[in-house]
């Protein structure tokens, strides 16, 4: 265990198949990053961990990816060591991890709407719709997280959307969002902020807008 100022060192069992190798390095794996992970971090901040790790596209996607591992992975590395520090936590927040969230905002930005009892909102979700040169439909949205049934897009602006070129992405985007008759609503990082996020009341309004029986 390495005794050096500044580092702490930590002893752990690992099982074969928790340690890979990555250009000559051996590391843990995914999974197993993920549950030591739960011993330092909060909550939410495992689900983004997980929802990165688990995030994929497919190839129909303008940025297709693959994931690391699958939620099934994590939740097997959780049951498998019933003893380590964090495991509740991390029982608990391999529940809350879904497949598509590119981004921590836009996982913080789904655990905020479902925490405030709205319905969860679709990730990966494909909308389809006449191509602007005309022809048979194709795929033309990709949102951040959707609402399928009210035709609701939800899209995470970061600070990447600042610059010109993705200004004049955006305004296409929204501009295809109108012609296939959904609504686009934009999040940033201040309707995430605080202990009741603006995103709530956005989305609630929103959603009601488009026909959403409120109870």
């Amino acid at each position: 265990m390495p005794r050096r100022a500044n580092v702490v060192g930590h002893l752990l069992t690992l099982l074969p198949d928790e340690v890979v190798e990555l250009d000559g390095v051996r590391l843990t794996s995914p999974a197993r990053t993920w549950l030591d992970l739960a011993a330092v971090l909060g909550p939410e901040e495992l689900v983004a961990v997980g929802d990165s790790l688990v995030c994929e596209h497919g190839q129909g996607h303008p940025f297709p990816r693959r994931a690391l591992c699958s939620v099934a992975d994590l939740r097997e590395m959780a049951a498998r060591h019933p003893g380590v520090r964090g495991v509740r936590k991390a029982r608990t927040a391999a529940e809350l991890i879904r497949v598509g969230a590119d981004s921590a905002p836009e996982t913080h930005m789904r655990l905020a709407l479902v925490r405030a009892g709205l319905p969860e909102p679709v990730l990966n979700h494909v909308v389809w719709g006449e191509q602007m040169w005309g022809g048979d439909t194709a795929p033309v949205l990709w949102p951040d997280a959707a609402y399928p049934q009210w035709r609701l897009a939800l899209q995470y602006d970061g600070a990447h959307h600042n610059g010109e070129e993705q200004y004049l992405k955006d305004i296409r985007r929204a501009d295809t969002t109108t012609r296939s008759g959904w609504l686009e609503l934009r999040v940033s990082r201040f309707d995430l902020a605080g202990d009741r996020p603006a995103v709530v009341s956005k989305v609630r309004a929103a959603l009601e807008s488009r026909g959403w029986p409120a109870k």
